[in-house]
């Protein structure tokens, strides 16, 4: 019996009908698709400088000479929003199941309305739901969640468990206090009690927008600043960890998303010699192991076609790392995913394989099968 293949990383392309059940209050302020005079499809978002490009967001297949091209949204591939044509698609591929992030969800996160924010993401927990009720083993959704306050935040927690999503994604930024502040305890807590694992992913901090990055001024052409997308969650893998977060929550799991994982035997190393011989003069937790073993307990990392990812497994935590496949995005390993991963795993040991395409999304979601 052949492994079963499961992206730890895919989303969705939000329709209009994901805030069509907003709450009344913001009803005229909820998310709509628009086209510009060029015909290009945008999310149009308040609180937004500009309408979230949705034929960017939905550009899995489309040649890279494209990507950037206008595109309105009835051309667009619909199984980016669409759990039927969604399923026809991932087995033409070759995949089992999909762990679901939102796509305008993520770009939500810098909306600094958070009444506004909140009813957008509670809206689009309600569709996402209905999305997943097609295929509830196939599609895995994850619950936005806005935490403004720690006892709402346990509440959004426990609305997402009901609603039968396997964790719950947060914005880069929080509303008030960082995520080490101790006052997030109970959030954590609240999360293990309820195997909620806890989800962050790139482009949902204002430190990688690449909007604002494009508009700063950079050493070199703005392609540059493409490499930059992933500092903002290495910078909350670092807090978490030197905070002394694990320390204190020894159960809590954290997904680092679409950040790839090659850099992360370097980064361990890294941790490790900045705590041996740095944390005498510099601050830091209260830690009881080295910092690389809170990443490899407690940390695991998505990636698409990062070979350096699958051919370190004897410096990485292998049963942290997980393959994704970031359907329907243009950095995604559509329509040639059975390609992509015989070449991430060429000459890897069964076992090894068997964990980074799937078994280490079961272990860590509780699936059966």
């Amino acid at each position: 019996m052949s492994p079963r293949i499961i992206s730890a990383d895919s989303h969705v392309a939000e329709p209009e009908e994901a805030y069509r059940e907003i709450d009344p209050r913001f009803k005229a302020r909820a998310p709509k698709l628009v086209h510009d005079d060029k015909g290009n499809a945008g999310m149009l978002v308040d609180g937004l400088p500009t309408p979230v490009p949705m034929a960017f967001i939905l550009a899995a297949g489309r040649k890279p000479e494209d990507i950037g091209k206008p595109a309105r949204w009835e051309t667009l591939n619909p199984a980016g929003y669409e759990p039927k044509a969604r399923l026809a698609l991932i087995d033409s591929e070759g995949i089992d199941a999909e762990v679901i992030f939102p796509s305008v969800g993520m770009i939500l996160c810098r909306v600094k309305d958070l009444a506004y924010r909140k009813a957008c993401n509670d809206a689009y927990n309600r569709w996402l739901q209905g999305f997943c009720s097609v295929a509830p083993d196939r599609f895995l959704g994850l619950g936005t969640v806005t935490l403004r306050t720690v006892e709402e935040g346990i509440e959004e927690l426990r609305q997402a468990k009901a609603m039968g999503m396997k964790g719950v994604m947060l914005p880069g930024d929080p509303a008030n206090h960082d995520y080490d502040h101790p006052s997030y305890d109970p959030f954590w807590e609240a999360a293990v009690d309820l195997g909620l694992p806890i989800h962050f992913h790139i482009l949902t901090s204002d430190n990688d927008d690449l909007s604002v990055m494009f508009q700063r001024k950079t050493r070199g052409p703005k392609i540059a600043q493409f490499m930059s997308i992933i500092r903002g969650v290495q910078d909350i893998l670092l807090m978490f960890v030197f905070s002394g977060v694990f320390e204190r929550h020894p159960k809590l799991k954290v997904v680092c998303a679409e950040a790839d994982a090659g850099w992360v035997p370097h980064f361990m190393y890294r941790m490790d010699h900045a705590y041996k011989r740095h944390r005498y003069w510099l601050e830091t937790g209260t830690l009881t192991k080295m910092p690389s073993e809170y990443f490899a307990n407690n940390i695991y990392v998505t990636f698409q076609d990062d070979f350096a990812a699958t051919h370190l497994t004897e410096l990485s935590p292998t049963k942290r790392l997980m393959w994704a496949s970031d359907f329907p995005h243009n950095d995604g390993t559509y329509p040639n995913t059975k390609a992509v991963i015989k070449k991430l795993t060429e000459g890897m040991s069964a076992e090894d394989k068997t964990r980074i395409i799937g078994a280490n999304v079961s272990e860590l979601y509780g699936l059966v099968g």
